[in-house]
């Protein structure tokens, strides 16, 4: 039986290849970034008020001036179209059926203007400021042209983390078949015959690019390899400032100065991330520094969270620290991975569910009645490694107070 997050995970790891399920669980280093999104809201308790009626519960909320029925939006993760066939199509169905934003990666498998088709819910679409910049200008195009509501521009990857494990699982795209992992592969012939009817295992958003020289994927993944750019800088957001006429928002923003940067430059929401942990190592946990971003910005954007979300309890701390909304990633994809388009739902469900009774427990039966007296900021030491993951059982760090897969 399925009833929580970490259900969806077993199943998704019981039903894909070792590299994939790797892929999606990947950390930078020693994995103590990813540990610290979760450890986080361990030092966080709640504060719950008695005697309050909460027959009616509400989850609501709204971003960027739409409204939404819920505060959870599916995160940008490259190549989701491994998990499924057509997956970033079916993650995207998913979030329209339960009243969530879905923001599509430029890593997809599936391209633009197939995820729009396919999918009425308000869409984003995550965006890397590409070496030649007429590239980048065509996918923001596509993007407008295709009807996305957001741009959302991820800040955070200047260069490539070191995912160790993907190096040592010889992890492609397309994955191949070798020595060290044909028995795995066969233990898996579900994943390999459904994904055997998937159109491409690709970046979709590419294949008809003028300058390749080869067509097929390990071409077309050295080609977008080749184009990330460690040169992009505050000029870049004031560019695609002008070339977006839509909400803009920044994801990897991790302290007060970036912010308050933003903000100036008239970006409309930031995302608090370490992108996952799968990124720079030893930064601090997500939800650590969303106190410092919010009070940096001083009300003139929203902030977002993502990075470690697992729980609907943990959105709700999240929002009573001053997001909007939070971000998820593997979550979803564990939803994917185990069951498609229903499996998503369900992530999403189990999410709402346990916000819904996180809020009645708690005595603040509405997101917008939540504020940080809703916490408090003393949890035991004790507590910290409760939920550590297996990589870092014996994980700890000092305590904190105040102050998001992408691929």
């Amino acid at each position: 039986m399925i009833v929580s997050i970490d259900d969806l995970r077993q199943r998704a790891r019981r039903r894909l290849p070792r590299t994939v399920f790797d892929y999606v669980e990947g950390a930078a280093d020693d994995g103590y970034t990813v540990d610290a999104n979760r450890r986080g809201f361990d030092r966080y308790l709640f504060r719950a008020r008695a005697l309050v009626d909460v027959s009616k519960v509400d989850h609501s909320t709204s971003l960027l001036g739409e409204q939404l029925a819920t505060p959870i939006i599916l995160g940008p993760t490259g190549l989701a179209g491994l998990l499924a066939p057509r997956g970033e199509e079916l993650a995207a169905k998913a979030a329209a059926s339960r009243g969530a934003i879905f923001t599509l990666s430029t890593m997809s498998i599936g391209t633009i203007e197939e995820v729009a088709a396919a999918a009425p819910s308000p869409l984003w679409f995550q965006l890397y400021v590409w070496k030649d910049r007429d590239d980048t200008r065509a996918l923001v195009e596509r993007a407008k042209a295709a009807g996305y509501r957001a741009l959302c521009l991820t800040v955070d990857v200047p260069v490539m983390g070191n995912r160790e494990q993907d190096r040592r699982n010889g992890f492609t795209l397309p994955p191949r078949i070798h020595f060290s992992n044909v028995m795995d592969v066969l233990r898996h012939l579900g994943w390999v015959l459904r994904m055997a009817s998937s159109p491409r295992a690709t970046f979709g958003n590419f294949v008809d690019h003028p300058s390749l020289t080869r067509t097929d994927a390990v071409g077309i993944a050295r080609f977008t390899n080749s184009q990330f750019d460690a040169s992009v800088t505050w000029k870049d957001v004031e560019w695609l400032r002008s070339i977006w006429s839509g909400p803009l928002v920044l994801k990897g923003i991790t302290c007060a100065e970036d912010a308050r940067k933003a903000v100036s430059l008239g970006v409309e929401a930031l995302v608090v991330s370490n992108h996952g942990g799968r990124q720079l190592d030893f930064l601090p946990g997500a939800i650590d520094v969303l106190p410092e971003v919010v009070d940096a910005v001083e009300g003139r954007a929203e902030v977002i969270l993502d990075g470690g979300i697992r729980r609907g309890s943990d959105v709700v701390k999240a929002i009573a620290m001053g997001a909007r909304a939070c971000m998820v990633g593997r979550p979803f994809l564990y939803g994917l991975a185990a069951n498609g388009q229903a499996g998503v739902e369900l992530a999403l469900d189990i999410l709402c569910a346990e916000m819904d009774r996180t809020l009645a427990l708690l005595g603040r039966p509405r997101l917008a009645e939540l504020d940080r007296t809703a916490l408090r900021v003393d949890a035991p030491a004790s507590l910290e490694p409760a939920r550590s993951s297996a990589r870092r059982e014996t994980s700890t760090v000092t305590p904190r107070v105040g102050g998001t897969l992408d691929t």
